[in-house]
Formats: structure tokens, sequence, C-alpha cells
């Protein structure tokens, strides 16, 4: 059946073209897959591998009851996702959060779409918009599109696009970490208690470290970078140092929920590593992405209680993110509304987030896959986290002022508490309840979408 359709093609090789792909062809339709790497690479790749993780290797937390990211994971492995299928296979200890292996986990993924018959995965660069007769297009290029693509996008669309600086962490060699400083504990124990390394400082040392990290020599930007703007979710730690004293000791530094084990007490702030690797050789430095030039990362972060003989498997560096305006350009099936052919999927249509891009090429293939079938594909309903960020990139986000989005209970229509809930436990309660609805919704959801396609 499938060889009597045209294939859809999917620009770009991350984590929602391969997620696209995958959907497309587990639907029967032939699809090929376009990665510019390593014919092209990028400022931020190190590899030729699809699905390759830049930043973190976390996918953030795995708690589907009471976090609208571990929801979304859920709801995408009901939905047959690989992405989610290769980070189950390569996670690494993290506490509550789910976190791979980034190796492994490109391996994973690649292999898997390699050895699908109906994905041919074509090794080269797009210079220009795909050619109409290839008839269905999802470009999920993300926010490294090579120059010629993402002029032509802007050509096509007529907008100008956004665009914000997304910054990397550096990764450390755990032999390098003094364990006499440090330890491992996870904050209020969760997971298995052990899944991060901390390091304490004193308030003397934190104070010291923050004039530090202001003072430090930064990363110059070109002309055409300069009034780029950061995303709030992911700031270089610089810049939170530098918006007051105390910013970081209440964001990615907060000490609650740690006892130093040295001291039986609390420390004033607490630096996180988080495991990278499924060896536990490299640890990531959680929160400390970093426009810093190198020789002043290692001098300043040197400088931190356990790190004083820290080696750096990788720096911290900064890349420019691109995205369109999409509650403005696309339709509740991520087709651009002037030209029905081309899709868009994952952080360029304005999604931030490993996860949430994923979601996007999930939604992006299987939205073609049924055009392709000759059968209707409703959209998840807004009462799911899939829905509920399909229609915020798509209609519901304010186009003067769209910015890019991680999912977020806000975005999914409330429920009320139940009766008798307070305070926190008020909040919590009615987070659950969303959850529970919004999983039993998304599998009735693909219920109905088997019934269709039958």
């Amino acid at each position: 059946m499938s060889k009597d359709f045209n294939p859809v093609h999917v620009v770009g090789g991350g984590l929602a073209g391969s997620e696209a792909a995958w959907q497309v062809a587990h639907a029967g339709v032939p699809v090929v897959l376009h990665e510019m790497r390593p014919v092209k690479m990028t400022p931020a790749h190190t590899g030729e591998g699809l699905a390759e993780l830049v930043c973190s290797n976390s996918f953030r937390s795995d708690d589907w009851e009471n976090n609208a990211v571990g929801l979304l994971h859920e709801e995408m492995r009901h939905c047959g996702s690989l992405i989610m299928r290769a980070g189950d296979a390569n996670k690494v200890p993290a506490g509550g959060a789910l976190a791979v292996d980034r190796v492994a986990f490109s391996a994973t993924v690649q292999s898997a779409l390699e050895a699908h018959p109906l994905i041919t995965v074509a090794r080269e660069e797009l210079t220009a918009l795909p050619p109409s007769d290839w008839a269905s297009v999802i470009i999920a290029t993300g926010p490294l599109t090579s120059s010629p693509l993402a002029t032509a996008i802007g050509a096509l669309t007529g907008e100008d696009s956004l665009a914000f600086f997304d910054a990397i962490a550096p990764i450390v060699h755990k032999d390098s970490i003094d364990l006499k400083r440090a330890w491992f504990q996870s904050r209020y124990d969760k997971g298995d208690g052990a899944d991060y390394i901390n390091c304490p400082l004193d308030e003397t040392q934190y104070r010291a470290f923050i004039d530090a990290l202001i003072a430090g020599e930064k990363t110059s930007f070109k002309d055409w970078e300069k009034d780029t703007p950061y995303f709030e979710g992911c700031l270089p730690i610089e810049v939170m140092a530098e918006r007051g004293p105390d910013t970081l000791r209440f964001g990615p530094l907060k000490p609650v929920g740690l006892t130093d084990p040295h001291t039986g007490r609390r420390s004033y702030a607490v630096v996180q590593l988080r495991q990278d690797n499924a060896l536990g050789t490299l640890y990531n430095m959680v929160g400390f992405q970093t426009k810093l030039k190198h020789g002043e990362q290692t001098r300043i972060f040197k400088t931190i209680p356990g790190l004083e003989n820290a080696q750096f498997a990788r720096l911290g560096g900064l890349h420019r993110n691109t995205f369109i305006n999409s509650p403005k350009l696309l339709d509740t099936q991520l087709r651009l509304k002037a030209h029905p052919w081309l899709r868009f999927a994952g952080q360029m249509t304005g999604v931030e987030g490993y996860v949430e891009s994923a979601a996007i090429g999930l939604l992006a293939g299987r939205f073609a896959a049924a055009e392709r079938l000759g059968h209707a594909q409703s959209p998840p309903p807004r009462t799911t986290a899939l829905g509920a960020l399909l229609a915020h990139i798509t209609g519901d986000a304010d186009t003067t002022t769209f910015q890019p989005m991680n999912i977020n209970y806000g975005l999914l229509p409330e429920l009320p508490p139940p009766p008798g809930a307070k305070g926190k436990d008020r909040g919590r309660a009615k987070k659950q309840l969303m959850s529970r609805r919004a999983l039993a919704d998304v599998v009735a959801w693909l219920g109905e979408t088997r019934t269709a396609a039958a």
C-alpha cells in the first residue's frame, strides 16, 4: 500500500524532524528525511547523529501527575513516540527528571530511523525552499536553520523571523570533582535520593562568585546579533546574576531540600551537577548556560568548592535561535496558511524545550500522514498537553507579543480543585485532576483517530 504514495519530505534531523519522520513511516507512508550534517555543520552540533542533544541532557520532570512536561512525556508515549522510547531506553539518574546519555540516545534514534523500510535518510543541505512537486513537506530545521533556507522562508512568509539566544551548559569529568567537598543528593531526596552532585557555597564564597560572573569577560556579539533577546527559560547564568545578588540563590543555586553531610547544615547556595552519560563519567552543571569566554569559565567555575580541579569535557557557549510567528502563519494542522503543502515543526514554531519540539514534530508527522492517506486527522483536544501546546502556537497566543513557550498547566483549561483541598494540596490536587483528564482524553483521541483511518 505504501508504495502507492509519494513520500512526505521532512527537512531537519533533530528531535522534531526525527519524530515527524517516525510518525509518518509508522502510519505506512514513505518519508525522506533530509539532514544537512555532516555536509554542513552548525555552530552548536559536535557530530552528525540524528536527534543530537546540543544543550542539556535532561527532558525535565517525568512526573505525569504533577508536572506538565511529565504529562507531555506520557501522552507522547501513548502516541508511540520514538523520542520518548529512546529516552526511556537510555536514561541516567536524575531524581524525578528524565535525563539521558546523549550519545546513546542519538544512536538509538538514528538506528531506528535508518532501519525502517519506509524511511530514506538524505544527507544534504537545502539552500532554497523545497520544490513544490514534493507536495508534502515538514520543515523542522530548528533554531539552527542554515542561512539560505532561513532567508527563503522569510521571503515566503513575508514575516521577519524572531530570534533569541540559547546557551549551552558546561560538562565536567566526574573523576575531577572533589567529593570531600561535594556530595551526592537529590533535592528532597527525590528519585534514588542521590542523583546529583552538590557543591556548597557559604555566603562569602557565593558573593565572590556572583561578582566574578558579572565581571567576567563575555562573548562579543556580531552586529546582527546585538538586538537578539534571550529566552527567559534558558538565561545565561551571568545574565541571571546581573538581575540581583540573590537571583541565583533562589534559582538554579537554591539550597533548599539539601543538607551538606560534611557540616550537617544547609549551605547558603548549592551548585548541582547532573549525570550526563550512562557510564556516569560526565556531569553537566545544572543551570550554567553561559556566554562567558572559555578561559573565564575555567577560571571562575574552578572557584566553586569541589570543582577546584575540575576538568571540562565541554565548556559553555551560545547559539542564535530563530522561530516564526506561528499563531499568524500556521493553521491547526501546522500548515503554512498561504502555502498548505508546507508544514512546520519543532522549535521553529515557537515552542521551547526538547520534549515540546518533539511533540510538535509528532503532531506534524501524524497530520501529514493522515493527509497522504486521505482521511481526516483532528487536532488533539485542548484538555491534553499536546492539544494545549498546539492551540497556543496556532491561534491562542498574541501574534504581536509571541515568544517561545514551554508546556505548562496554564495552557490547559482549568478544573476546580476537589472539595476540601487546602493550601499546597489544593494546587497539587488540581494538577492531578487535569493530568488524569488529559490522559483519558488523549487515549480517546487516539481511538477516534484509529477509527477514522480504518
